[in-house]
């Protein structure tokens, strides 16, 4: 079988980081490792995930401070060279802060924590995260944040509407997107983005949470098989 490495970036506060490194290495079986938020290198990673939690206790503003991780420069140099990063919940609040993807996680609509399943829609299969889903799939996956409801100004919205880089919509049962099934009051309904490469990914729901029919739902292995059928197809993996 050909081997892929996935690096789970593991910053004080993490908490999802064993829930990541789980699908990749034992769900999956395929070679994982966590890297320490003082590190420089990824460790040869193919694949580099930056998990939920409440990096450095969410001080200031959630990952504001957890952009400027020494593991932060390898993370960025990777994916600017191409490299695929999927930011979950916490890592998406990251990645935006670090400036490698738009936009901003504010407070729930409703100033509550959401911690339940949710429905979204896959927008997009273009991303090395997604390739393996179908455009319209509804995929039932949780989340666990406060600070989900994604924000851009006009301009940055309009370009990632034009761009096809929303990648997923919250939705209901029969995938409509509408006010009563987007829990956090996010613009537009978005749930996850791209960047303009196309390689960075970041979301809000856990699919790592979503692998296993035991937790409820087994949806989220479609983002896990997707960025491994991605390298292979690139030919980025040996054997």
């Amino acid at each position: 079988m050909p081997k892929t490495k996935f690096a789970v970036i593991v910053f004080p506060g993490s908490n999802c980081d064993h829930d990541a490194y789980h699908t990749a290495k034992h769900v999956l079986g395929y070679d994982a490792e966590f890297v320490w938020h003082k590190e420089t290198s990824l460790k040869g990673a193919d694949v580099v995930i930056l998990p939920g939690g409440f990096s450095y206790g969410d001080y200031l503003r959630t990952g504001a401070i957890a952009q400027f991780s020494p593991v932060m420069k390898a993370v960025s140099t990777f994916a600017t060279s191409g490299g695929p990063v999927l930011g979950i919940c916490n890592g998406f609040q990251v990645l935006c802060e670090a400036r490698l993807l738009p936009g901003a996680l504010i407070r729930n609509k409703d100033l509550k924590f959401h911690c339940e399943h949710v429905r979204v829609r896959v927008e997009q299969t273009d991303t090395p995260f997604t390739l393996r889903a179908a455009k319209g799939q509804v995929l039932r996956i949780p989340i666990a944040h406060g600070e989900g409801n994604y924000f851009a100004d006009p301009q940055t919205l309009e370009e990632l509407e034009a761009s096809r880089r929303i990648i997923l919509r919250y939705c209901d049962e029969s995938d409509q997107v509408s006010e009563a099934s987007n829990p956090n009051g996010s613009i537009n309904g978005i749930a996850g983005i791209c960047n303009e490469g196309r390689n960075i990914v970041g979301l809000m729901p856990h699919p790592e949470r979503a692998c296993e029919a035991a937790l409820g739902s087994e949806d989220g292995l479609v983002f896990f098989e997707s960025v491994v059928a991605s390298l292979a197809s690139r030919g980025a993996l040996t054997a």
